[in-house]
């Protein structure tokens, strides 16, 4: 049986963000690096491939985290007992018919899963809230120059997180979708609001139904000094 890893506290089977989303389950847990255990993978019954055993601790434990997350949600969906492995592309591998996501920022990790038939796909993307020099360094980086004259200057480290953070979410939404890479420039938030309620919009072509002007929305929490945003597909 597999048992929770040494590193990681209890799961947390909860929605934080605003808006319910149909169908989709999010388990998120908290762990620490430095309380990883030399049998946490084998604790947790998850493979620890050559890359994993050469990188730090900290690598190793959010990876550890983000699957067994991953496994509980699924498990929590439809009762399979599955831990995605990982792509060429290093995107997880989800069983047929079933969309996902996986994040993991400083001491937490999350994945949300649903079936296709109810999201075609889903990006889930946590950060840490940049501060407002840091942000209007990487501004320019992140934000298209639309994004940057609309951005509020009394709010600038939480509209590049924001902008940053929504724009990974869109990326992890589509690419499976897709199977195109695309970037910053590519997408632009066109509106936020605090209730956590945001807009977004292409600006290249992906596909036919993906195409430049294409709109979604998106949605996105504050927690302490984390954000987490998701959108749904």
């Amino acid at each position: 049986m597999n048992r929770l890893p040494t590193c990681c506290a209890p799961l947390l089977h909860h929605w934080p963000l605003p808006r319910p989303v149909p169908g989709a389950i999010l388990v998120s847990c908290p762990f620490d690096p430095a309380l990883l255990a030399s049998d946490d993978f084998s604790r947790a019954g998850i493979e620890q491939t050559a890359s994993l055993q050469r990188s730090v601790a900290k690598r190793q434990a959010e990876y550890l985290a983000g699957r067994v997350c991953a496994r509980a949600a699924l498990m929590q969906l439809d009762g399979r007992d599955y831990v995605p492995g990982t792509d060429e592309d290093r995107a997880p591998i989800w069983p047929a018919g079933i969309s996902g996501s996986i994040t993991h920022g400083k001491g937490w990790a999350a994945a949300v899963v649903a079936r296709n038939s109810d999201c075609q796909g889903l990006g889930l993307d946590q950060e840490s809230l940049l501060s407002d020099e840091r942000a209007e360094r990487l501004a320019r980086e992140i934000l298209t120059e639309a994004e940057m004259q609309r951005m509020n200057p009394s709010q600038v480290g939480l509209s590049v997180t924001l902008t940053f953070s929504l724009k990974e979410s869109l990326f992890k939404a589509l690419y499976p979708i897709v199977r195109q890479r695309f970037y910053f420039e590519h997408a632009e938030v066109l509106e936020w609001s605090a209730d956590g309620h945001a807009r977004l919009r292409l600006l290249t072509d992906l596909s036919a139904q993906w195409h430049h002007g294409r709109e979604l929305e998106g949605q996105f929490c504050l927690q302490d000094d984390q954000l987490l945003s998701l959108v749904s597909v």
